[in-house]
């Protein structure tokens, strides 16, 4: 059947060598250097990845320059949501072209006037 003593060994048995001790030793400084070798590499790796995904984007393309009518006053321009925004005085009234930023066509041309 079954033994009734506890399957533990002597002391006397498990005691180990000096030449056992001194290898078991340089295992675990191997070990250790090796884990450590390791997690820096994980380190790193994790690294590179936030970096690439909170780099900044690179800034749109903004058009060099914007066709208006010879003789006009520019009153103000702004650079908004992809739309340069130039209100200028031509004659005698005040329009609003909205230029694509990217390109420069006009999308959009309002008069400006007084009721």
């Amino acid at each position: 059947m079954s033994n009734p003593e506890p399957n533990v060994p002597n002391a006397a048995d498990t005691e180990l060598s000096p030449e056992a001790v001194v290898m078991l030793g340089k295992a675990r400084r191997s070990f250790a250097v090796s884990m450590g070798i390791l997690l820096l590499g994980f380190m790193a790796i994790g690294v590179a990845l936030v970096y690439r995904v909170m780099r900044d984007s690179p800034p749109a393309a903004i058009a060099e320059s914007v066709a208006l009518p010879a003789g006009a006053d520019v009153i103000s321009a702004l650079n908004t949501d992809g739309t340069i925004q130039v209100t200028f005085r031509a004659g005698g009234a005040t329009m609003l072209n909205v230029f694509d930023a990217g390109s420069g066509e006009l999308v959009r041309s309002v008069q400006i006037g007084t009721e």
